[in-house]
């Protein structure tokens, strides 16, 4: 199906077939959905290479991930799903708009991160780029991004300067966990915070301390850091249980070094959730399957980078001023969580 047997069907010309499929504008919006009735009707799908050839445009999301932290995941298989979800929100709402996302894995870390992204940007010239943590808050990365004039979405960062700021609920989320547990009756919860790198784990905590406040409830001894790996949660949860003979509950900030403390509780004889409940932070699939299943803090991954998309695209190069935009999580109970163990 051609551009030509569109506008045959649809009795208009060439170039203004061409300005609807291009959200050009100069057409009106009686046949803005006349020319698009022939175009459904037909099922014509616009060449992506003539598109990129008539214009500034490329029709390509571009998603940025960690590489090291992802290649790790995938080759320890851990089920961690964040691609899956990323993929999930962008893909679709890409096609859409008659667009395309790409994932690629840079890392964050090297030197030559500008000359890395930089050839990516220059062989695929996205229309947008979708930045994670933590290359949303990498200076480098949004400052090269900034001075190529390509709009830029920053997943959990929301901090001033160029790009579109997102975050997903982790405040208010970690905050809501707490009181959950507080109304079950814990008054000694403890936390094991993510690595000072990413800002998503210092809202986590504000979140945590600010129901134990509000409630009157003490967090000295309450707070470990670990590095969302499996490992450093052992160690976080032993750092816990030893300090603090009382504790009731933990809330992990990601399934990795929750499952870590599930087992470091369950080796020392301890029944969850009737002597300890958790709450982890990701609910990504593993958590269903662990015995007892993890209740969790569902991020919103699929929906935050679709609404990153919508507004990528309906940007068309003009500045975003709307501010941070933040997309709520929620809590999936299930049974590792359960009122706090009779004190006698």
């Amino acid at each position: 199906m051609t551009i030509r047997e569109v506008a045959e069907d649809a009795g208009v010309s060439l170039q203004t077939v061409s300005r609807v499929i291009n959200d050009g504008p100069n057409v009106r919006p009686q046949m803005r959905e006349k020319v698009q009735a022939s175009i459904d009707r037909l099922g014509y799908v616009p060449s992506l290479a003539a598109q990129r050839m008539s214009g500034s445009r490329s029709y390509i999301i571009l998603a940025i991930n960690d590489r090291e932290r992802t290649i790790a995941d995938w080759r320890e298989r851990q089920g961690n799903d964040w691609v899956d979800q990323m993929l999930l929100g962008g893909m679709l709402t890409c096609a859409k708009h008659g667009y395309r996302m790409m994932v690629e894995l840079v890392d964050t870390h090297i030197d030559h991160v500008e000359r890395e992204l930089g050839a990516t940007i220059s062989a695929l010239q996205p229309d947008g780029v979708i930045l994670t943590p933590p290359h949303s808050e990498n200076r480098q990365i949004t400052q090269l991004l900034e001075l190529r004039n390509i709009p830029f979405a920053r997943i959990g960062s929301k901090g001033e300067g160029a790009g579109i700021p997102l975050t997903m609920g982790d405040e208010n989320a970690a905050r809501f966990a707490t009181e959950r547990l507080i109304e079950l009756g814990h008054r000694r919860i403890g936390f094991i915070a993510g690595p000072a790198q990413y800002s998503l784990s210092s809202w986590r905590v504000d979140g945590w301390r600010a129901a134990m406040r509000d409630a009157g409830l003490r967090c000295d001894g309450l707070l470990e850091a670990g590095d969302f790996s499996y490992s450093s949660g052992t160690h976080a949860g032993r750092a816990l249980l030893d300090r603090n003979e009382d504790l009731s509950a933990i809330i992990g900030s990601n399934d990795q070094m929750t499952l870590a403390a599930l087992a470091v509780a369950q080796d020392r004889g301890l029944r969850v959730p009737r002597d300890l409940s958790l709450i982890s932070f990701d609910n990504t699939p593993i958590v269903r399957f662990s015995q007892p299943p993890l209740a969790a803090i569902d991020q919103p991954i699929a929906e935050t980078v679709s609404v990153a998309v919508d507004r990528l695209i309906a940007l068309k190069g003009q500045p975003h001023e709307d501010g941070t935009i933040d997309v709520a999580a929620s809590l999936v109970e299930r049974a590792s969580l359960g009122p706090a163990p009779d004190p006698a």
